[in-house]
């Protein structure tokens, strides 16, 4: 006889964001992951480059923007750094 896996909670997070292979298959526990979790995508969706990804299931994104100065009508580049949770079912490098 084979033996079956539980049935795994994973959910459609909508936004036109499909749910990851591995948040099906694999076997993490992540209460703050969208697709297995408890918690729901609210507000706005951040892009940024990827700076750091050396502490535990949390990366530094950076986001870079324009301010726009008054006094010279000119824009300066400015930046600023994100910590985000990253779920294991995304694969970090």
């Amino acid at each position: 006889q084979q033996r079956q896996k539980p049935m795994r909670f994973v959910k459609s997070v909508g936004l036109g964001i499909k749910t990851p292979a591995a948040a099906i298959e694999a076997s993490f526990v992540d209460k703050k992951c969208p697709f297995t979790g408890n918690v729901s995508i609210r507000g706005r969706i951040l892009k940024g480059l990827v700076i750091s990804t050396k502490m535990k299931r949390t990366i530094i994104v950076r986001r870079d923007y324009l301010h726009y100065i008054t006094k010279y009508r000119r824009f300066e580049k400015r930046h600023t750094n994100i910590a985000v949770h990253c779920s294991p079912a995304f694969p970090l490098k």
